[in-house]
């Protein structure tokens, strides 16, 4: 069976109704326990004013015996309010010496609780259902004269009234309970509603938003709040994905010339060649050229290949990898080109560190930054290396005496196949790769490469990496 999945704006209605029908009937549970404490407190006031009337008048009458002694008294003073109420009067013993008229059901029992409170001077208050009739409140209060117990009055009380009361208030709770949470269902749909308006809003926007068109952005309503929190962070998110499509396409069509021109030269050779007949030393030349060209579009994809892999991730195993000992590999590879362009190259100082990664693609990575110095330092000038620790990182430095960059491209040129003009005046094509790869390396590492450079003056490029 399938389950249809349940919206935001019914999952906070249900939610808020759950809530406030909880709220609701805890709060009706206490309201209903203190009007239950509220009205048996005052029947219990009531029944310790009147045992004081009933003691007060039995000391007035000469004899103890079923007469409207005492009863009259009451009515005369409490008026009105003394037909809910009864009175016995009792000696020490527990036996009857005087009790209402009007009531009609044999004496009030004395439970063995009263007896004891009684002869410790002490009221007791009790509810007990009586023969003839609902429950009644009785207390039963010692009369104590030179320290001992002279007589006991029990006063009792009908509590139908009371039940009555606190009956017909439950039945209100069962009606308004019910009903209150039904208005805050259809209140919470409402306000749910309104406050998820803006989603639909951002949604729809985001659903016209596509790859051909990411220019279009979620309006913001300027309130501030939640919505307008995630409006930026999802425009913000689309800047970003406007910006890597658009580093996409980019490197696409960078990739593509890369490409193109090997290949063309590589077809103009071949068609040169074909067009008549040639001696076998032309060919090997036709053939040695094409192999050149060969070789640069497979030292290319090997680059673009590499450069995507640690776009994404080092799908290499890692493992700990001794830094001194690469750098001084590098170093020497670094050298034999380094020769061939009369520039000098050598350590500056290189303390003991160790990182968690590869060790081939942190080489390679080195081996960029080393080819990047030597090819834009003139012969005669000096590229320098120098491995150390800070604050809990690994540190390569990578620094030559050559051309410098503009401050205005030190962050440009880590973009794939960029080549600055100034910087290729006397030096080398390539195909703009390096520093991507490295740069793609070092991040995939957890590390970061820096450039601090200046036209003229040289350039250091440093890698920091999470020592191990």
């Amino acid at each position: 069976m399938k389950r249809w999945p349940l919206t935001i704006r019914t999952r906070l209605t249900l939610w808020y109704t759950g809530v406030l029908l909880a709220i609701l009937l805890v709060v009706s549970a206490l309201a209903y326990s203190l009007l239950r404490w509220s009205v048996l407190h005052d029947v219990d006031q009531a029944l310790v004013t009147t045992a004081q009337v009933v003691h007060e008048a039995s000391e007035e009458v000469a004899a103890m015996t079923v007469i409207p002694g005492p009863e009259a008294a009451l009515r005369e003073l409490l008026g009105p309010e003394f037909y809910d109420k009864f009175f016995q009067l009792l000696d020490p013993e527990g036996r009857l010496r005087a009790r209402s008229r009007l009531r009609r059901g044999g004496t009030l029992s004395l439970s063995p609780e009263a007896r004891a409170n009684a002869r410790h001077g002490r009221p007791t208050f009790e509810t007990v259902t009586l023969a003839d009739g609902p429950p009644a409140r009785i207390l039963t209060l010692p009369v104590v004269r030179g320290g001992r117990v002279v007589q006991l009055v029990q006063v009792g009380m009908s509590l139908e009234t009371a039940q009555r009361t606190l009956s017909r208030y439950l039945t209100i709770l069962v009606v308004l309970v019910p009903l209150g949470a039904a208005l805050a269902a259809a209140g919470g749909a409402l306000v749910a509603g309104r406050a998820l308006r803006p989603v639909d809003t951002m949604s729809l926007t985001a659903r016209r938003i596509t790859g051909e068109d990411l220019t279009r952005r979620i309006p913001l309503r300027g309130t501030g709040d939640e919505l307008d929190r995630l409006a930026e962070t999802l425009n913000a998110m689309l800047a970003r994905l406007e910006d890597a499509f658009a580093e996409v396409r980019r490197f696409a069509a960078d990739a593509a010339h890369e490409l193109r021109t090997p290949l063309t030269a590589l077809r103009g050779g071949v068609e040169v060649a074909l067009r008549s007949a040639r001696s076998p030393e032309e060919y090997r030349r036709v053939l040695e050229s094409s192999l050149e060209e060969v070789e640069r579009l497979t030292h290319l994809a090997e680059d673009l290949l590499l450069l995507s892999r640690f776009s994404v991730t080092v799908s290499a195993p890692r493992q700990r990898v001794e830094l001194e000992p690469l750098v001084v590999e590098a170093l020497d590879a670094g050298t034999q080109l380094a020769h061939r362009r009369g520039v000098a190259i050598a350590s500056t100082a290189l303390a003991p560190a160790a990182v968690v990664g590869d060790a081939g693609a942190l080489r390679r990575a080195l081996l960029n930054l080393i080819d990047n110095a030597v090819k834009y330092t003139p012969a005669g000038g000096k590229v320098e290396v120098s491995l150390g620790r800070e604050a809990g990182r690994a540190t390569i430095a990578v620094r030559d005496s050559g051309i410098g960059i503009a401050p205005a491209d030190t962050e440009r040129i880590f973009q794939p196949f960029l080549r600055l003009d100034a910087a290729r005046e006397g030096t080398e094509s390539g195909a703009g790769l390096g520093l991507s790869i490295a740069r793609s390396i070092v991040l995939a590492h957890g590390g970061d490469l820096t450039v601090e450079s200046a036209p003229g003056t040289g350039s250091t490029f440093t890698i920091r990496l999470p020592l191990a």
